[in-house]
């Protein structure tokens, strides 16, 4: 039975409740109760809680040893909604979804207030406009009756339900913490990059390959100024438009070799130093903050910490309790398998159903057994490398795959032309002119097309990728979803997610069971996303006490 209740804080600690009908209309009288953490406790037969913002309530849920099986986020999935009606970017606190609602002026989004490093807050903290509780209902009644007006209905209501799932699981895995050994991270630094002179300063080795930097050019170069460096190069006949390590090393000058080097071990220092150690681990365990569809396509980001961009040689320094294990879980191949699931191609599908190398499969069927030449191939496909031997592959792939060619091009033609896409579940991409990074929309020169053409190619091949990493983003979330259910009972706890890898701290155990659940949460996330289709979304394990001994 599906028993939802809608639940509120109030500024006193206690909480203003009420059971709620399929409809979202209440089917009693409205509850206040004294204590937040004590009104859900005492109703463990709710499968379902309705609430502004997860941020807003589940920390303290967890902070007081309460987890909750599901719950709806009205302000997370407003997001969604409005995004799929093309109006990405407005408002959606509950306070401008009700001003929406009755017509009054629209207040902007509260300022968001970062993770600070050592809080157990994963996501995003918010000064929220105050909103009547009944004013909540009746959003909430209101977005029930959008999801009903979306392209397909049942799929944005599994979109909703599963991004507030993670945003449960967001603050789960902030609470627990991925592992880390502080002691193995000094330990490692000092290999790296020696003692600090005067114990803070710069570290000797930097030094060192600073000197041999400014040897090479015979004067005083700094290398952490790539203005300096630019300059010395060009002073020394070397015409460089950046510091770049490939384009360094494509020229011949002692001074090559040692900036490689420093270059790599500055970024260590300034990204996963000292003063990061100091900053962000704790207790044993780094937080950085997790956020769901912190990315327009869905994909999650971290509130600081630099949580998705560790390092391989830092990963030493991720290190299981004693007795515990780290099972490290990578999807393999995944937006190849993605495509196959949302084009429908049977040839694709096909060679998707393979848990084995996909790559390797198209090969022999589309490039002589070329596997490299297929990776490229498939990859040019799916992030609009169309021009060059990338539109000779583009051909090579649509003889053998047609409509899985066909779904990425229409998806890029639709881009190109000003309109929406969509994500399998109805995530939608933002519209034209949305203020996106040039990361983002960064792909092949057009210098023989005009400025708006070029603008239109380059959203084209944003739009391209967007169907397919989007939906992976979909396929990620209920994944999570059924994981996280899989390991209820067991000590195991999920503490890392980067878009198509997962950790989870288990006892020694455990870990079989934990490998298990893995597969498993991936056949059903695959079932739940896509339906019934010969798509294998299989995963590589890897049970280690150390996460760098997982690649």
């Amino acid at each position: 039975m599906d028993e939802r209740w809608a639940i509120a804080p109030e500024e006193d600690g206690g909480a203003v409740l009420v059971a709620l009908h399929p409809d979202g209309q209440p089917a009693g009288e409205i509850v206040r109760e004294p204590d937040l953490v004590a009104a859900v406790a005492s109703r463990p037969q709710v499968t379902r809680w309705v609430w502004r913002s997860s941020a807003e309530i589940y920390p303290r849920l967890l902070a007081n040893g309460v987890r909750v099986e599901r719950c709806y986020d009205l302000e997370n999935s407003e997001g969604l909604l409005l995004g799929h009606e093309g109006r990405l970017g407005e408002p959606r606190s509950a306070a401008a979804a009700w001003a929406r609602l009755t017509g009054a002026p629209v207040p902007p989004d509260p300022p968001l207030r970062g993770v600070v490093p050592g809080e157990q807050s994963s996501l995003f903290e918010v000064t929220a406009e105050p909103v009547p509780f009944e004013a909540l209902l009746r959003v909430y009644a209101d977005q029930l009756r959008r999801h009903q007006l979306a392209e397909y209905p049942d799929r944005m209501r599994l979109l909703t339900a599963s991004e507030s799932s993670g945003m449960l699981i967001a603050a789960e895995m902030d609470r627990a913490g991925l592992p880390w050994s502080a002691d193995a991270h000094r330990q490692l630094l000092t290999e790296l990059l020696g003692d600090r002179f005067g114990g803070t300063g710069e570290p000797r080795r930097l030094t060192e390959l600073a000197d041999e930097v400014s040897a090479a050019f015979g004067r005083r170069v700094r290398p952490d100024l790539p203005a300096d460096v630019l300059k010395a190069f060009k002073q020394a006949g070397y015409q460089l438009k950046s510091t770049r390590r490939w384009e360094l090393e494509t020229i011949d000058h002692p001074a090559v070799a040692p900036l490689v080097e420093y270059k790599k071990l500055y970024r260590i220092y300034t990204a996963n130093g000292w003063s990061w150690l100091h900053d962000w681990v704790h207790d044993g365990r780094f937080r950085p903050g997790f956020v769901p569809g912190g990315t327009v396509s869905g994909r999650w980001i971290t509130n600081g910490g630099g949580g998705l961009q560790i390092p391989k040689v830092i990963r030493r320094a991720v290190v299981a309790d004693p007795g515990w294990r780290l099972v490290v879980a990578d999807a393999s191949q995944l937006e190849p398998r993605i495509l196959a699931a949302i084009s429908r191609d049977p040839a694709l599908m096909e060679v998707a159903s393979d848990p084995g190398d996909l790559y390797k499969a198209v090969s022999d069927q589309a490039f002589s057994g070329d596997r490299a030449q297929a990776k490229i191939a498939v990859l040019g496909a799916i992030y609009g490398q169309t021009s060059g031997d990338g539109l000779k592959n583009l051909a090579m792939l649509r003889k053998r795959f047609p409509l899985a060619v066909a779904y990425v091009d229409d998806a890029a033609r639709a881009g190109e032309e000003g309109r929406l896409v969509r994500t399998w579940l109805g995530r939608t991409s933002p519209p034209t002119g949305h203020p996106l990074d040039e990361a983002t929309l960064e792909g092949p020169p057009a210098e023989d097309l005009p400025t708006d053409a070029r603008k239109a190619r380059a959203w084209g091949r944003f739009t391209r990728n967007f169907v397919v990493q989007g939906s992976a983003a979909d396929w990620a979330l209920l994944m999570l979803a059924a994981l996280r259910q899989s390991l209820t009972g067991m000590k195991a706890e999920l503490v890392f997610f980067q878009h198509d890898e997962v950790i989870i701290h288990c006892p020694a155990d455990e870990t079989p069971a934990v490998t298990n659940a893995i597969q498993s949460a991936s056949n059903t996330a695959g079932t739940l996303t896509f339906g019934q289709t010969p798509t294998n979304f299989a995963f590589t394990t890897a049970t280690v006490d150390n996460y760098a001994d997982a690649k």
